[in-house]
């Protein structure tokens, strides 16, 4: 079996293409391969939590797959898994090296999901997995805890498959998903809510932000509501959680009394599987608002502002 490094790295021959045969082949490497992009893609982004990472992956994995000898490939999907999970694992090792440098709160990059961006939505734990709320405490996992949670809760893979995947014994695979699972299971009941029940509770309390309705955000609001921004130093944001809800009222009321946001335009989307805001400035989104939901009431709000953490989104909606 080939080591996990191995797995990331090209196979095969890199000769001349330049004959039909080898031209009928690449056509059909690359239909095979775009049938599995957005898996591959959901995959990536889960891993890293970064859209724009995510594509470098899906890009660099693009590459190794087309140079790779077909005779080793017997299942593409099983090929294309360990290859895009091993590269994330040695991305994100320098990814934990340049969050401990952000500037202020670290967000994930916000992707619409409403059409299948991110692979399949078929099921809670697939939803589940690309939550803000579920994607922050995958930050907290080592790598090896955050690929064998990934390829389990979100993807559906044996422990035997996961072995394979990350070239370790079976029982080890198994001791990773336990300890991962044991981590974020504590805490994933805070993020269930009904779909509908979420995008109501998100209009009232979006437009009671905006007409300044102190009483409705009170009612709307957990008392330990805490607020976080990402500006990544790119633009103003706070640079510290906003923690209890009068803290958190002020805040946002102030927010809404900034100049630029009377020429806002406001969209409801749902972006990482969640009701939420897509804020546009000049016709390009400025901000999106992820509401976490608990109980009935808003427990979080996490606002991206980085125009950096922003681009997935404006290609999206270009």
């Amino acid at each position: 079996m080939d080591t996990a490094a191995d797995a990331a790295q090209p196979h095969g021959d890199h000769g001349d293409h330049g004959d039909h045969g080898d031209r009928d082949r690449s056509v059909a490497d690359v239909a095979v391969f775009e049938q599995q992009r957005s898996r591959v893609f959901g995959l990536a982004y889960r891993l890293l939590g970064s859209a724009a990472d995510a594509e470098d992956m899906v890009q660099e994995t693009f590459l190794r797959w087309l140079a790779a000898d077909p005779g080793t490939v017997s299942v593409p999907e099983a090929w294309l898994t360990r290859v895009v999970t091993n590269l994330c694992l040695n991305r994100l090792t320098s990814a934990r090296v340049q969050r401990e440098r952000y500037v202020g709160p670290w967000l994930p990059e916000p992707v619409l999901t409403g059409e299948g961006a991110l692979g399949p939505m078929d099921t809670v734990e697939q939803r589940e997995s690309v939550s803000f709320g579920v994607l922050l405490l995958l930050e907290r996992l080592t790598p090896p805890e955050r690929a064998v949670f990934v390829l389990r809760a979100a993807f559906g893979h044996s422990h035997q498959e996961i072995a394979a995947v990350l070239d370790i014994g079976e029982a080890h695979a198994r001791q990773l998903y336990h300890r991962a699972r044991g981590h974020v299971g504590d805490h994933r009941r805070r993020f269930a809510a009904d779909a509908d029940e979420q995008r109501r509770l998100v209009e009232r309390f979006f437009a009671a932000a905006v007409d300044g309705d102190i009483a409705g955000l009170e009612r709307l609001l957990a008392e330990d509501v805490v607020s976080w921004a990402d500006g990544g130093g790119q633009v103003t944001a706070a640079r510290r959680p906003v923690s209890g809800r009068d803290r958190v009222v002020r805040y946002l009321l102030g927010v809404g009394r900034r100049p630029e946001a009377a020429g806002a335009r406001v969209e409801f989307r749902e972006v990482n599987a969640t009701a939420s805001v897509v804020i546009r400035l000049d016709g390009s989104p400025a901000a999106v608002l992820v509401p976490e939901i608990r109980d009935g009431r808003v427990a979080a709000v996490r606002i991206v502002v980085s125009p950096a953490k922003l681009a997935f989104v404006s290609a999206q909606l270009a």
